[in-house]
């Protein structure tokens, strides 16, 4: 009988940052970076929230916890830095936070507008330009930023969301091609109806709606957006850069 080989998980050594991971997807992402192998950090605007699911991932041996407001730079500067001072590397980032405002053009209100294209655009902005700093640095570095199917295709009332999840995409190609030759790969994730506390608060004709159209006739789960990151931010995708992976289900092909 032949011994066994055990893999090196696919981010032993390696520290991530997640925005946005105190709960829903950025949390399951960063439960799977750490059974992966990797220490984590993760950035919320709720410390008492992110202190939480350091608990829950296994304590300060593998995780930290930052408030973090992504809009600010200077508090991004701050988060990145506990990677690198409590752990000793930056090797990904996934920008993961987001907030909704939902409501039709005719009543949104310019705050609503306003506050959804800083926290998902120019948070990812500053996120990817300020670890692209430290990465381009060592040569290596994987950036995973999260957009949305509402960035294909525009949803009703998503004026504000739509836009700025489409905005992800392009800057991610854009920064992509600026950092491709420093070794830093930048890719997206576009999830759509994902199972979560926020989207089961959905009234029930909403939801219908939705499921009628996937092709794989159920939602996703968190599991399934994460393991998706974990591709992403492993060597696994090593020639991958500036490319869109939707997990839809099929839906809007």
């Amino acid at each position: 009988m032949s011994p066994s080989i055990t893999a090196e998980p696919l981010l032993a050594g390696r520290t991530a940052v997640v925005t946005g991971g105190a709960q829903g997807i950025g949390l399951e992402i960063a439960r799977s970076f750490v059974g992966a192998g990797a220490r984590v950090v993760l950035g919320d605007l709720s410390l008492d929230a992110a202190q939480a699911a350091v608990d829950e991932l296994g304590g300060s041996e593998v995780a930290r916890a930052v408030r973090c407001d992504v809009v600010d730079a200077g508090e991004v500067d701050t988060l990145l830095a506990t990677a690198v001072e409590d752990f000793g590397s930056l090797d990904v980032l996934v920008n993961n936070a987001g907030i909704t405002r939902d409501a039709t053009m005719r009543t949104m209100t310019e705050d609503d507008f306003d506050q959804v294209i800083s926290v998902h655009l120019k948070g990812t902005w500053n996120g990817t330009r300020k670890a692209a700093a430290i990465m381009r640095e060592a040569k290596r570095g994987a950036i995973v930023n999260i957009s949305s199917l509402s960035g294909k295709v525009g949803m009703v009332g998503q004026t504000n969301y739509s836009a700025a999840k489409a905005g992800i995409i392009g800057l991610t190609k854009a920064a992509a091609k600026e950092m491709a030759h420093h070794g830093v790969r930048v890719n997206a994730i576009q999830p759509g109806l994902i199972r979560s506390a926020m989207t089961e608060a959905m009234p029930q004709k909403a939801w219908d709606q939705k499921m009628a159209e996937i092709p794989m006739r159920r939602a996703g789960e968190v599991g399934e957006v994460a393991s998706v990151a974990l591709f992403l931010a492993s060597d696994m995708s090593s020639y991958m850069t500036g490319t869109v992976l939707e997990v839809t289900g099929g839906r809007f092909m």
